[in-house]
């Protein structure tokens, strides 16, 4: 299948090829020739297919097929984060190039003056953090009442970080008349409530829904708590790559594990919810560009960090559960690109382990380094930044880390236990 076999104007279809698309990816290829139709549509994927794309054509066709008589936002789409607003802006932004139609951002972090400016000029489009677009529709800024579509893109996502009164007061703004496509990669039963709640007799498409990205090799590797960036570092020295993503589990760590980084010599940039949108922005460009070629995250950016060139994702803390472990390991392995996925887990992480492995069907391959040392003390590094994620180590082995240099790890963990290990 290729893209022309879509009833796209002419416009759209030179923008598609200026972009390099050839052969739609399976949720395109599912979900856009039921968005054409009109109706609503309610999608499942995980991220890295393509999606954005699945839901950006079909809403540029039927804003072309029937032109407006005066300027009016005619689409709104709703997104958790301002890195995955900016880029589906420019998603917009690339396949709108031959055409007059016109989107603008709102989220926050940055002045609203701009986007005030941008609203009132007449922006066919708004891709909008939910909280900002709140400010703008209370200050008379917005007006939805002419709204065609609404989209809301990892709609999860926004329900985990509390968006949900937020997201209900918005559509209890826009007309009831409308197009309606949400997506998510899971659906929890207070999504599907909500879902059924805002959607019409929806077309379902589910698209690689319970697995990570086939191309992605997951290791484990297990290490006393205090010894995890002195770990961090060696498995570093052994990655040759443009693009190795660190996530940890608070902002906090974030910022010890980069200090401890740029003391060792690596050029890292920072991405965590105290950053400015400013700083933000400027890591992000600077790991997109490959001048900084590392950089560590909270799960802030685990959804909507589209960089195609991460080769590594390293979970230097293990996440909290399946889907947030799926969306970090999502950043590599993208667009048919082999990825590895390594996670540090102490002796506080196996039951977070046992989870993940339930969730993906299939243990994860455990490691151990050659050549590391892992009865080594604590270094003054080590110390600084800390072990597991629950609390600092102290210092000391673990007296149920045995396990480390047995080849049948499961047994000897599963012995450590019974022991009190």
């Amino acid at each position: 299948m290729t893209f022309t076999q879509f009833p796209l104007d002419d416009r759209v279809q030179r923008a598609i090829v200026a972009a390099g698309f050839q052969t739609p990816t399976p949720i395109q290829a599912a979900a856009i020739p039921v968005a054409l139709a009109g109706g609503d549509l309610l999608g499942t994927a995980q991220t890295g297919t393509g999606k954005t794309a699945a839901f950006v054509l079909p809403l540029l066709q039927r804003l072309l097929a029937t032109p407006a008589a005066g300027p009016r936002t005619r689409a709104l789409i709703l997104l958790p984060t301002r890195e995955l607003a900016g880029q589906v802006h420019e998603a917009i932004r690339q396949l709108a190039r031959f055409t007059k139609l016109r989107s603008a951002t709102v989220y926050g972090g940055v002045g609203m003056a701009p986007q005030e400016r941008a609203l009132r000029e007449g922006a066919e489009m708004i891709v909008a953090c939910p909280g900002r677009l709140l400010d703008h529709l209370q200050r008379g800024y917005v007006d939805l009442r002419a709204l065609e579509c609404l989209i809301l893109d990892e709609a999860d996502r926004m329900l985990d970080m509390g968006f949900l009164p937020d997201i209900r007061r918005i559509v209890s703004q826009v007309p009831a008349a409308r197009q309606t496509m949400l997506f998510a990669a899971t659906f929890a039963p207070d999504l599907d409530r909500f879902a059924a709640q805002i959607l019409r007799d929806p077309a379902r498409v589910a698209v690689g829904t319970v697995a990570p990205a086939s191309t992605v090799e997951h290791t484990v590797y297990p290490v006393p708590a205090h010894l995890k960036m002195a770990l961090l570092l060696a498995l570093l020295q052994r990655i040759s790559s443009d693009a190795v993503l660190i996530f940890t589990r608070t902002k906090h760590r974030a910022d010890k594990v980069t200090a401890a980084l740029r003391r060792a010599g690596y050029a890292v940039g920072v991405l965590h919810a105290d950053r400015t949108q400013k700083e933000r922005q400027r890591a992000l460009d600077a790991f997109r560009a490959g001048t900084v070629p590392y950089l560590v995250a909270t799960d802030i950016a685990a959804r909507g960090l589209d960089v195609s060139t991460v080769s590594h994702v390293i979970n230097y803390d293990i996440p909290e559960n399946a889907d947030t472990y799926i969306h970090r390991i999502g950043r590599t392995g993208r667009a048919e690109r082999n990825g590895d996925a390594f996670t540090l887990v102490t002796t506080e992480d196996y039951d977070i382990v046992r989870v993940i492995e339930r969730s993906l069907g299939e243990r994860l391959p455990t490691q151990t380094l050659d050549g590391f040392n892992y009865q080594q003390a604590a270094t003054a590094m080590d110390a600084r930044t800390g072990g597991s994620g629950r609390g600092a180590g102290n210092g000391r082995p673990h007296p149920g880390l045995a396990y480390l240099s047995s080849p049948n790890y499961r047994a000897a963990l599963e012995a450590a236990r019974k022991t009190g290990g």
